[in-house]
């Protein structure tokens, strides 16, 4: 295996390696910028040559942590110095035991109490629960003790900026996409589509130019420029169908929401949507009736595209997925029961951003005629400008995050094989 590195690389191994480093050495910066390969080379120095005391790596999970850090070590060093995450949480690295934990929740906070370490290593930082991030730096406690880690910016007034900009003690450098100079040359088309595919995004600016910018305007620029660009006829090349419910109620509505996806995940196709919301003079939507306007609306997906495989429901209101079973069983469409289950619910911003990127590949479209409620919510929908220290979508009732939720129920866990395979 040929090694080679950027000249922004050189630069941070020499100023925080083989320099004088810093308690703190924080790379943080653009996707594809060249910050985290470094790091399967620095891991192993730090390893090393870390003195007496534990050893931890944290990433946003432990999934994330093996797949964007253990494994590509593992490809270079092989296993036998790049072991496996244990039922103990625990990973052999380069001949020393030591830690492997997620740093989402809070309750992995009880893991670094009492402990003292002498080498932390954190990956997606800004991920992470800001209560692990304040309980470990009190526990990097041994003499000489170092951090290095990596994160893409967030917004602004998110806690690792403010960390950013204290007088701790940090070595911090800032990665550009550009600044990858050898992506940039093996891979320039990859490059200009992913500038493409986030242009007039806040993702531009963080992903791209790695900066720390609030979300502010419209989501969904790209549709809002041009929805009539996104419709489609009704497609013939479906190799999943799902349905996504979403309940709501007072100034909310029930939502249900048709998606396909072609085959070879090459699109995301929103087949049919609908949004019932109770007037002000009417009484709330009754189990009975949601359940009738329910089986309606999956017999015409079925008589129409075919077999319905999964419908994902918002998983807080159980009695009212109980409801859609017993509609579906009494009403003669007793074979989908097995199908209707629980979204996961995942971020909300990661299912955005997966959704804006399938639309600058052109590769998310809307049937015709068929989809007002979802063409509407996402023409309409708006970064939250009250909220101060987060990305968050407003949700105050004056634009459809009902419609939007059920849409993304029916993708989000399909998320990694859309943009993995159908590019």
């Amino acid at each position: 295996m040929q090694i080679e590195f950027t000249p922004k690389q050189k630069q941070v191994w020499r100023e925080s390696v083989t320099g004088a480093p810093q308690r703190w050495n924080l790379s943080i910066g653009a996707t594809r910028s060249g910050k985290t390969y470094l790091d399967y080379f620095k891991i192993p120095y730090r390893v090393r040559n870390a003195p007496d005391g534990l050893i931890l790596l944290l990433g946003n999970t432990r999934g994330t942590l093996e797949r964007n850090i253990l494994e590509p070590m593992r490809q270079i060093w092989t296993p036998v110095l790049v072991g496996y995450i244990t039922s103990r949480s625990t990973v052999r690295l380069f001949g020393r035991e030591c830690y492997a934990i997620g740093a989402d929740k809070i309750n992995q906070v009880s893991k670094l109490q009492g402990a003292g370490f002498s080498y932390v290593y954190g990956d997606e930082i800004s991920t992470w629960h800001e209560d692990v991030f304040q309980m470990l730096k009190s526990r990097i406690d041994r003499p000489g003790a170092r951090f290095d880690g990596t994160s893409n910016p967030d917004h602004p007034k998110h806690w690792l900026k403010s960390f950013l900009d204290s007088a701790a003690d940090i070595y911090l450098m800032r990665f550009r996409l550009d600044d990858n100079t050898i992506y940039a040359r093996d891979n320039p088309d990859f490059i200009e589509s992913l500038k493409r595919e986030y242009a007039g995004t806040v993702w531009y600016h963080r992903l791209v130019l790695g900066e720390w910018v609030a979300a502010e305007g419209a989501i969904y620029q790209i549709f809002a420029n041009d929805p009539k660009a996104f419709t489609v006829d009704a497609p013939r090349d479906l190799m999943e169908i799902n349905v996504g419910v979403d309940f709501g109620g007072g100034q909310s509505g029930h939502a249900f929401v048709a998606t396909g996806i072609t085959r070879g995940y090459g699109r995301l196709v929103v087949l049919a949507s609908e949004r019932h919301v109770r007037r002000p003079e009417s009484a709330d939507i009754d189990p009975e009736a949601l359940g009738q306007l329910f089986v309606t609306f999956c017999r015409n997906i079925a008589e129409r595209y075919g077999v319905i495989h999964n419908v994902y429901c918002d998983s807080a209101e159980q009695t009212l997925i109980a409801g859609l079973r017993s509609s579906a069983r009494t009403l003669g469409l007793g074979w989908l029961v097995p199908a209707i289950g629980n979204a996961l619910k995942t971020s909300i911003n990661d299912r955005i951003r997966a959704a804006i990127r399938l639309m600058a590949q052109n590769r998310f479209a809307v049937v015709r005629g068929e989809c007002a409620t979802v063409e509407d919510a996402l023409t309409s929908a708006l970064w939250n400008p009250r909220a101060l220290t987060r990305d968050e979508r407003l949700d105050d009732g004056t634009t459809d995050i009902d419609s939007l939720d059920a849409m993304e129920y029916t993708f989000e866990r399909s998320i990694s094989q859309l943009m993995r395979y159908g590019g």
